[in-house]
């Protein structure tokens, strides 16, 4: 399978959306005092006596989500893939579905592709893929060729899209959106700081709560940011993030699940979006086990495309 890098730019930012970084320390304390007043407590997170505002700052600096990806780079892996585009009666127009393993061996990844069936238009002749989803697909979970000299390393890594043009400029700012959602992106047009939710002025937008529950059997906080329901003119003009709930092993605040909703409409583009994450531990390895996504976006001179997919990753080793 191959990765064509010819991708229209816009929807492969926006396919991804979602985790947490910030600058100015002293800024982020008042920032997060005022948010914590902001949040809805439930009656067992009241009871634990739960320090709010540095919550909040761990939430915002989370890496275990990115970290789960990272690992991605270093472990090898048998994937089940999914992927169908619909036509506007919700119908499938072309997909396939496979199973591929990744292989690890002596610092460099490889991938074979165990079996394939295709449906529709899903290639062009070359083999390229005639759709966005399925090129955003192969960038998280497809290794084209022999890729080397990679770590899972996050510590002291920054996205950063200054300096880079093209496409090398784009996967940074999708980076930046699938792994720092709530902080504002640099050079995504008409939307860039509308997602920043953290941002006190954003914030305010927004109904946040914290539960506790369990998840796979571990006992979790709930994280949960939801639009308000009564917006209307230009605050629901501002809405970008419409719900993102998101699981924290209470022990280790990892991640363990994430859903996220998002949708816009600018005119020159619009979109719709949904995605489940489920994660789970590898020894001692944060991995990803499943991955839904379901996403309507059409873009000015392109086709709308309606793209489902399902990733579920399995038999992990080391």
């Amino acid at each position: 399978m191959q990765h064509n890098s010819s991708m229209v730019k816009f929807p492969l930012i926006v396919f991804s959306l979602v985790i947490f970084s910030y600058g100015n320390a002293q800024q982020d304390s008042i920032d997060n005092e005022r948010l914590a007043k902001m949040i809805s407590l439930s009656e067992v997170i009241v009871r634990n006596d739960i320090n709010v505002p540095k919550f909040i700052e761990r939430v915002k600096n989370d890496t275990t989500f990115y970290k789960a990806f990272r690992n991605l780079h270093v472990l090898g892996y048998t994937s089940l893939n999914d992927i169908r585009i619909l036509d506007k009666k919700g119908k499938q127009k072309a997909g396939v579905q496979s199973k591929t393993r990744q292989n690890v061996n002596k610092g460099c990844r490889t991938m074979d592709v165990l079996s394939e069936t295709t449906d529709g238009d899903f290639y062009d002749e070359s083999k390229n893929y005639n759709y966005y989803t399925a090129q955003m697909y192969a960038g998280l979970f497809f290794t084209n060729g022999e890729v080397c000299g990679e770590t899972n390393v996050v510590k002291g890594l920054t996205f950063d899209a200054k300096g880079k043009k093209g496409i090398e400029k784009n996967k940074e700012q999708l980076k930046m959106l699938f792994f720092n959602p709530g902080k504002k992106i640099p050079g995504i047009p008409f939307i860039g700081n509308k997602i920043n939710i953290f941002d006190p002025d954003v914030a305010e937008l927004y109904n946040f709560s914290i539960d506790q529950e369990d998840y796979d059997g571990q006992s979790c906080y709930v994280f949960s940011v939801k639009a308000k329901e009564d917006l209307t003119g230009s605050d629901k003009d501002r809405i970008v993030i419409d719900n993102m709930v998101t699981w924290f092993n209470a022990k280790t605040m990892e991640v363990m699940a994430r859903n996220y909703d998002m949708s816009y409409n600018t005119g020159v583009y619009d979109f719709s979006v949904h995605m489940e994450v489920e994660l789970m531990k590898f020894g001692e390895y944060l991995v990803p086990k499943v991955l839904r996504y379901n996403g309507n976006w059409d873009v000015m001179f392109k086709k709308r495309e309606r793209g489902v997919f399902t990733a579920t990753l399995f038999d992990f080793v080391r």
